[in-house]
């Protein structure tokens, strides 16, 4: 008998969201201005009002109540309306200093053997179930909602959705553990007042969920997905009933409470640790897109068509204190897991200065993993603006070709092919 797995996902209008991409914007900015930044940012959005906190070690001095208001701005909060909008909202910073007890161990002299920033367990996780490598639950998850954005920037169809969103799928497996069909569909979407009849507003919301949104996202998969959507899917369309309040208006958002929709929708294992608003030498990020990076390239490579990477620190210590490999008995080469993972540590420099070289993590590429997972996303090269002297009047502006999603990269699968005889 097969089973069911189900993940979910939230659009970046959601409070939670809200505030990772607000952390992640502020993170960013510090990097264009001094790419040595040491950030550690948290952020809560609630009725009217941000408050930023955390701490900051820089050169730079950034504008961070613009900041925020930017990303609002740009998630599409701008109806007074809503109880919180971009112009309106108050923003409240409470940023400090980094503790020096952090930064003795973490910067170095040699940069390459500088010490993580804390203690912890990092994973990444890999399949072959999606083209992008990625459980398929949750990329389908990611793209409705990616779908129903650009619908609602569009105004062209289902005029009425305000930015707030989830959304959730169960797939239904076999005994082989090879997904067989798309058994249910949840989205909840935040809208615009109708009239006082909810019971017809709910079907039209339902309707265009159905014949809109889904055959939109269901066209950007290749044919053996599509095939998974059969005519006897469960949908369910705002469960609830209405959903006009929402927002921070609706729940408080808080920056780090989506771990699970950020990395692979349950599958795998979590070590616990949020991504936002943390600069690379944080390995809570750095070593966990590090650890994605591996398993991907392992699974690309054809070493097994699942894999799970474990790599665990000790603050102030630059080498890992263990690595781990789980291959869910799916490998298609000659060696115990635990010799594969000799020879992985053997191939990555897992030290957190040399995964933020190998990945270029001190560029501004952050705010864009804030939203619809930071894995399985499309890596590609876009020039961004540097503001150098960015703490005075002599500020100069230069731009750059930077890497975004360096992690996804299949850039190790011939060494790694090598390596393996394969």
């Amino acid at each position: 008998m097969g089973y069911l797995f189900t993940s979910e996902s939230v659009s970046e209008g959601h409070p939670d969201k809200i505030a990772d991409q607000i952390s992640d914007a502020l993170l960013d900015e510090f990097l264009r201005r001094d790419p040595d930044s040491k950030v550690a940012c948290e952020t809560l959005v609630t009725t009217g009002l941000v408050v930023m906190s955390g701490e900051v070690k820089t050169k730079a001095y950034v504008d961070v109540q613009e900041v925020a208001r930017r990303v609002i701005r740009r998630i599409g909060y701008t109806k007074h309306e809503l109880r919180f909008d971009a112009e309106s909202c108050g923003v409240i910073s409470t940023i400090h200093e980094q503790s020096p007890d952090i930064n003795r161990g973490v910067e170095r002299g040699d940069e390459l053997n500088q010490g993580a920033g804390d203690q912890g367990m990092m994973f990444g996780y890999a399949c072959n179930e999606t083209d992008d490598y990625m459980p398929l639950a949750l990329v389908l998850s990611h793209v409705l909602l990616m779908e129903l954005a650009k619908i609602r920037r569009e105004g062209k169809e289902m005029t009425y959705l305000r930015p707030d969103s989830k959304s959730q799928v169960t797939i239904e497996y076999d005994d082989n553990n090879q997904p067989v069909r798309v058994h249910t569909i949840v989205v909840s979407t935040q809208h615009d007042e109708f009239d006082s009849d909810d019971e017809r507003m709910l079907k039209k919301i339902k309707e265009d969920v159905r014949n809109i949104l889904i055959p939109r996202a269901k066209a950007r998969f290749p044919e053996r997905v599509q095939k998974l959507f059969t005519d006897d899917y469960i949908l369910h369309v705002n469960p609830t009933g209405k959903f006009v309040i929402g927002g921070p208006h609706g729940d408080t958002g808080l920056t780090g409470r989506k771990i699970i929709v950020d990395t692979y929708g349950g599958k795998g294992a979590h070590g616990g640790g949020a991504f936002s608003g943390k600069d690379s030498s944080k390995v809570d990020r750095s070593a966990a897109y590090a650890a994605r990076h591996i398993a991907k390239n392992m699974v690309a490579a054809g070493i097994a068509d699942e894999v799970l990477i474990q790599v665990a620190y000790a603050i102030g210590v630059a080498e890992p204190v263990g690595l781990y490999v789980n291959t869910y008995g799916t490998s298609h080469v000659n060696l115990s897991d635990g010799e594969i993972a000799q020879k992985i540590s053997m191939i990555f420099d897992m030290r957190p200065g040399a995964i933020v070289k190998r990945l270029g993590l001190k560029n501004p590429i952050f705010e864009e993993t804030a939203a619809y997972g930071h894995f399985g996303r499309d890596y590609y090269k876009r020039e961004v603006k540097f503001i150098l002297n960015g703490n005075c009047e002599a500020e100069k502006i230069v731009k750059k070709e930077v890497e975004f999603f360096t992690w996804e990269k299949l850039d190790y699968v011939d060494i790694l092919k090598k390596e393996f005889n394969l």
